[in-house]
């Protein structure tokens, strides 16, 4: 059965959820919570299950913020600057060679409807696209040569998760929960904050733990409104009443497991309803951002609508790592829709993109200054990454220059942060005019081999052995980057 088929990979938690306290009780519980949030005693956390956990080697990071922008976002409007476009604008593409697109339509091409700059003391090129990111170019490090295997959504988003391109395999998050386990036990491993517009192409199944225990998935957490539902009782309950249904019902979810031998469904069930009580407790604590102060929530563009979605999940992304959180997995953008709630600029790339961007460029500077000020920059990899790029030449008729561009798997951009890496610095590129990766192309096996090793991870040692393979993250694939290593 796949993972999210079955109860456990319900996307949110509600309070029916919460149903069993370990042994201990309520009261206890409470105590230790307390302790914990006072930093008066550090949880042991949750080890890791690999049977060759991590670290393999020094770690430069230790937890991960994952920012995904859903719906193909334009390397040409925004970190790849493209001089040819505009001494070529509105020229046909050049060469004999015929594009291959998504919707079979090669117009002309078009040069960047933003500014490009050199930013900070490396000169790197930012657009103005991301004013606010731009401010923060000497943190990243940006990759220009990225290659995809498809062009179409879905599978190109599970790819960018998974390193495959159906589902069914575990996203990254999940793999790593399961090879370096939690730092707490009051919170999951790895949480989802997903866009309160909609959900990424695929929806939840971008954030299963596939073949891995159950308990490695994504939890997903409302950025907008209740965290999760019901999670405040109705009416007060006694606590003695409490403590004695909980033990009861822990009882009778144990005899039910030696009955029925050992079932990982219901095994993760079990595990996810005594975290789920935890979490009765730790969820309303790291989810009050009011506690924050009024310069720290401006930062993050709390005091604006139009940046106050995208930048509460930013800052709460902050709270979780704090809080021992291991991945912490942010989406903009949802699916579909009319008009247009993602990075999906085929009509109008200066509407779409110009849309998108106003929601998420400050919230993301303001996240990477906050992290840098608390020193957690230096042990903390943030990474901001999309499914594919976009074309150089406009979706229209050959000989008509439009204002959209289609899907483009063949080069695109990506960029890391924090902690392990050459800052303010461009590994690999694209032709002149951004079409395909021709210096130092980077695939997602590469990607992905890269991040588990500044998370101290050999890649073709974090294996689980299903269906008659030893399975992994970067398949029988990737490369460390070892050039955007510091």
């Amino acid at each position: 059965m796949n993972s999210h088929e079955t109860p456990a990979a319900a996307p949110l938690l509600d309070r029916r959820g919460f149903l069993s306290w370990a042994s201990q009780g309520l009261g206890a519980a409470a105590m230790t919570s307390l302790l914990l949030r006072d930093g008066l005693v550090r949880a042991a956390g949750v080890k890791a299950e690999a049977s060759d956990p991590a670290p393999h080697f020094g770690a430069k990071a230790k937890r991960v913020i994952h920012l995904c922008m859903c719906g193909g976002m334009s390397h040409l409007d925004s970190f790849d600057h493209k001089p040819v476009l505009m001494r070529h604008h509105g020229k046909p593409m050049p060469g004999t060679e015929k594009p291959e697109t998504f919707f079979g339509k090669v117009g002309l091409l078009r040069q960047s409807d933003w500014d490009f700059k050199q930013r900070g003391q490396s000169g790197l090129w930012v657009s103005e696209l991301f004013p606010h990111i731009a401010q923060q170019a000497d943190e990243l490090t940006v990759i220009r040569s990225m290659v995809a295997d498809s062009a179409n959504h879905t599978p190109a988003t599970f790819q960018e998760n998974t390193g495959f391109r159906l589902n069914g395999f575990p996203v990254m998050g999940s793999w790593l929960s399961y090879g370096m386990g939690s730092e707490t036990d009051e919170l999951p491993a790895y949480v989802v904050l997903p866009d309160p517009r909609g959900l990424p192409a695929g929806g939840t199944i971008n954030w299963s733990n596939g073949f891995l225990p159950a308990r490695h998935q994504g939890v997903a957490l409302r950025p907008k409104g209740p965290a999760i539902d019901d999670l405040v009782p109705a009416k007060k309950i006694d606590a003695d009443t409490e403590r004695d249904s909980r033990a009861l019902l822990e009882s009778l979810n144990r005899q039910h497991l030696e009955q029925r031998g050992l079932n990982d469904a219901l095994t993760a069930r079990m595990r996810s309803y005594e975290l789920a009580a935890k979490m009765q407790l730790a969820v309303p604590q790291v989810t009050d951002v009011a506690g924050e102060t009024l310069a720290t929530q401006a930062l993050y563009g709390l005091d604006s609508a139009n940046t106050v979605d995208f930048g509460r999940s930013c800052l709460l992304a902050r709270r979780l790592l704090e809080r021992g959180v291991r991945f912490v997995q942010l989406f903009s953008g949802g699916s579909f829709g009319s008009p247009r709630i993602n990075w999906d600029g085929h009509e109008d790339m200066k509407a779409n993109h110009g849309q998108e961007a106003a929601r998420v460029d400050r919230p993301v500077a303001g996240l990477l200054q906050d992290l840098c000020r608390r020193g957690m920059l230096d042990d903390t990899l943030v990474l901001f990454t999309t499914e594919f790029g976009r074309t150089p030449f406009t979706q229209s008729a050959a000989d008509q220059l439009g204002a959209g561009r289609d899907h483009n798997m063949y080069g695109f951009s990506v960029w890391m942060a924090g902690a392990g890496l050459k800052h303010g610095m461009a590994h690999g590129a694209t032709d002149d005019v951004g079409w395909k990766s021709v210096d130092k192309p980077v695939y997602w096996h590469d990607f992905h081999a890269t991040v588990l090793h500044l998370l101290g991870i050999d890649h073709e040692r974090l294996t689980v052995y299903h269906n008659g393979i030893q399975r992994r993250l970067t398949n029988v694939h990737g490369h460390v980057l070892k050039e955007v290593l510091a």
